[in-house]
């Protein structure tokens, strides 16, 4: 992949070896939900790694959920021990700190609210008015939207935000730079005694969310201290749709907000993966 820049790695990989992206998070040997994780030399090395996400349909800048599995495997392959570990993405580097319990909490890129109160017709279902936020990734958050998020309603939940991302790209409404904005999160109040805020996040390839999804609960909680609804240290507990919880804290230094997430991942499996070129599906089955 060579030692240049993560993002140019990001590239290379994307323009050469796509392919192989594919076959690892595609069905047969995996599914929409699965993120990807290429390890890699870093360029800075105060960090233990470098990093490049992936799922069915790209890349992605950063993962939170997918920093706290990066940290758990390389625990449970004895290559770090507790304590604090940079990590270097395509969009920046990471702090994690991985605690004796086996805890993980990440010290995200700085984020921030890029656009509020951002209002586009979507088809089927009328205006929709929105924030538009950078917590690693582009997002569209939304607070009053009508719907109901619950796991019996992920039918609806995937047909309305499916909507509003197209409605998004087709009114031209982009993050920075004209990048497009390729995550929908919804927001509701969790039902749960102690816990702030339930969410709904569509992903890049249609898929939801099983986590309260980081980068996203990033750029929820630099909206929040941005409209002060949240102090520096105030922890924001976010909940997803199947139930799992972050926590959220933000720290600011030279006007940036840099949030802070904190979660659990688990080993399930060791698996070694065979690409068979006469297999006909040997890349993965493509949407």
């Amino acid at each position: 992949m060579g030692d240049d820049s993560l993002t140019a790695r990001l590239e290379r990989f994307r323009t050469r070896y796509d392919n192989f992206r594919s076959a690892v998070v595609n069905e047969p040997r995996g599914s929409e939900v699965i993120v990807g994780a290429l390890l890699c030399s870093p360029v800075d090395k105060s960090c233990v790694t470098g990093v490049i996400f992936f799922n069915n349909v790209g890349y992605l800048g950063m993962c939170g959920h997918g920093t706290i599995g990066v940290i758990g495997t390389l625990a449970y392959l004895n290559q770090i021990k507790p304590g604090m570990h940079r990590i270097e993405t395509p969009v920046g580097i990471v702090e994690a700190l991985l605690n004796e319990c086996g805890e993980v909490s990440v010290a995200n890129v700085p984020s921030y609210r890029f656009a509020s109160d951002v209002t586009v017709e979507v088809q089927g279902y009328g205006p929709v008015t929105g924030d538009v936020a950078w917590g690693g990734n582009w997002f569209f958050l939304i607070n009053d939207h009508g719907q109901r998020l619950t796991l019996d309603d992920l039918e609806a939940l995937t047909d309305f935000t499916w909507s509003v991302r197209q409605a998004l790209t087709s009114t031209g409404v982009t993050g920075a730079d004209g990048q497009e904005i390729d995550h929908i999160e919804l927001f509701a109040p969790s039902p749960r005694d102690g816990v702030d805020s339930r969410n709904f996040v569509l992903c890049p390839g249609k898929a939801y969310d099983r986590s309260p999804c980081g980068t996203g609960t990033s750029a929820k909680l630099a909206c929040l201290y941005t409209d002060g609804k949240l102090r520096e240290g105030q922890v924001w507990r976010q909940e997803s749709i199947i139930g799992s919880i972050f926590e959220g804290t933000v720290t600011v230094s030279n006007n940036e907000i840099r949030p802070t997430i904190k979660g659990s991942a688990f080993i399930t499996a060791e698996a070694d993966l065979i690409l068979d070129k006469r297999d006909p599906f040997c890349v993965g089955i493509r949407k």
